[in-house]
C-alpha cells in the first residue's frame, strides 16, 4: 500500500512526477484542503480507500465532495479553526461516506443552538455509517448564552452517549460568566496533538499525545492547577495561557518569603510559553524557579511591564534560570529592547 502525504511543500513537485507510475497503488491520501484540486486532478486513484484532510476549507470541500464516496473506508477530517458550518457542510459530507470503517473527526463549532452530544452524533451521522468500526473524535461547541439555552452540566452531556456504542467518551462543559458556554466531547484515548481552551474544569486523565495546549478561564488558576497540567500533559511543548483574574496569592508576597506550600512544577519539554494576556502573578508562577522549572524554554511571549516587575528590573536571581535559554522574546509594541534585557536573557 502506498500512502501519499501532501503536507511538505518542497516535496510536492517530486511526488507529482512519480504519480503516473504509482497512482494505481495509492490507497491513502493525506492532504491539506488547498492541495485537493491539484492532487485529485493529477491522476485517477482506483484503489483509494483512505482520505485525510487538514486545514478544512469550506469552499474547496463543498466543490469536490458532492457525490457519495462509497469507496472510502477510512476518513480523517481535522480542523483547528472554528466554523459555523458544521450542520450545513460537515454533517452532509460525512453522510456520503456510508462504507466507512474508520473515521477521525476534529472540529470546533461556533454558535450552534445546542451542544453537539451523543444523541446528535448517533442520529445525524453514525446511523448513516453501518460499517463503522472505529470512531475517534474531538468536538468543541462554543455558544453565546441566552434565555433559551438550558444550562447543562458534564453529566447531562455524558448521559447522551449511552445511546451509542462508544463508552470511552469524556465531556467537559464550561460557562464563562453569563455570556458564553463551551462543551468539549472526545473519545479516549485522546490522539490529537492540540487541545484548546481548557479551564479549571478538566478531567484527571493523561493526554500523552498533546504537545500544544491553550488554557483560558474567567476564574483564577490556583497553584495546584498548574501541577495538574504538568502531570496530565507530559509531552507539552507549546503552552498558551489566558487569565486576567488575580489568583489567591501575590508574587510580591510570595517572593518575600520562601513559599514551599506547593511542589515545584516542571514542564520538561516546553519550548514556547505565551503569557501575554495574564495577570502578573501568573508571570511569576512560570518564571520563578521556586515554583516552576522550564529547562527547555526558548520562546517567550509576555507583556513588558509584567516582565520588568517580576524580574525586578531584570536583576532577580529567582527568575533568571528560566529565562537563560530564551532565544526569542516577543513583546508586543516593543522592537528595541533595553540593554538590561539582553544581559538578563543571555541567549537572545
Amino acid at each position: 500500500m502506498i500512502i501519499l502525504q501532501f503536507l511538505i511543500e518542497n516535496l510536492i513537485d517530486f511526488v507529482f512526477e512519480i504519480l503516473p507510475q504509482i497512482h494505481h497503488n495509492v490507497k491513502c491520501l493525506i492532504l491539506e484542503s488547498v492541495s485537493i484540486e491539484r492532487v485529485l486532478h493529477a491522476v485517477e486513484y482506483p484503489n483509494l480507500t483512505q482520505l485525510k484532510i487538514f486545514n478544512f476549507n469550506k469552499e474547496i470541500i463543498s466543490r469536490y465532495f458532492k457525490a457519495d464516496l462509497l469507496n472510502l473506508k477510512c476518513f480523517s477530517l481535522i480542523c483547528y479553526n472554528a466554523t459555523g458550518l458544521h450542520d450545513n457542510l460537515v454533517v452532509p459530507l460525512l453522510r456520503r461516506m456510508s462504507h466507512l470503517e474508520e473515521r477521525t473527526l476534529h472540529v470546533c463549532i461556533l454558535n450552534r443552538p445546542t451542544f453537539v452530544n451523543g444523541i446528535h452524533l448517533h442520529k445525524e451521522i453514525l446511523i448513516y455509517m453501518p460499517r463503522l468500526d472505529k470512531l475517534t473524535f474531538y468536538i468543541n461547541t462554543t455558544n453565546e448564552i441566552n434565555d433559551s439555552i438550558h444550562r447543562l452540566c458534564n453529566d447531562d452531556i455524558q448521559r447522551t452517549f449511552s445511546y451509542t456504542n462508544h463508552r470511552s467518551v469524556i465531556s467537559i462543559v464550561d460557562y464563562f460568566g453569563t455570556y458564553k458556554a463551551a462543551c468539549h466531547v472526545f473519545s479516549l484515548p485522546f490522539p490529537f496533538h492540540r487541545l484548546q481552551w481548557i479551564t479549571n474544569n478538566f478531567p484527571p486523565i493523561i493526554f500523552s499525545s498533546v504537545t500544544d495546549l491553550k488554557l483560558s478561564d474567567t476564574v483564577p488558576f490556583k497553584p495546584e492547577f498548574f501541577i495538574r497540567i504538568a502531570r496530565s500533559f507530559p509531552s507539552l511543548k507549546y503552552l498558551f495561557v489566558r487569565n486576567i483574574r488575580s489568583p489567591v496569592w501575590s508574587f510580591r508576597e510570595s517572593s518575600s518569603v520562601n513559599d514551599h506550600s506547593y511542589s515545584i512544577v516542571e514542564y520538561s519539554h516546553l519550548i514556547l510559553l505565551d503569557i501575554d494576556f495574564v495577570n502578573i502573578d501568573y508571570v511569576d508562577q512560570f518564571l520563578n524557579e521556586s515554583k516552576t522549572r522550564l529547562p527547555c524554554l526558548t520562546e517567550l511571549v509576555v507583556q513588558f511591564n509584567a516582565l520588568k516587575n517580576v524580574t525586578e528590573n531584570f536583576t532577580r536571581d529567582a527568575t533568571r534560570r528560566n529565562c537563560a535559554k530564551v532565544k526569542r522574546l516577543i513583546i508586543k509594541n516593543l522592537i528595541d529592547f533595553p540593554k538590561d534585557v539582553y544581559r538578563y536573557f543571555s541567549s537572545l
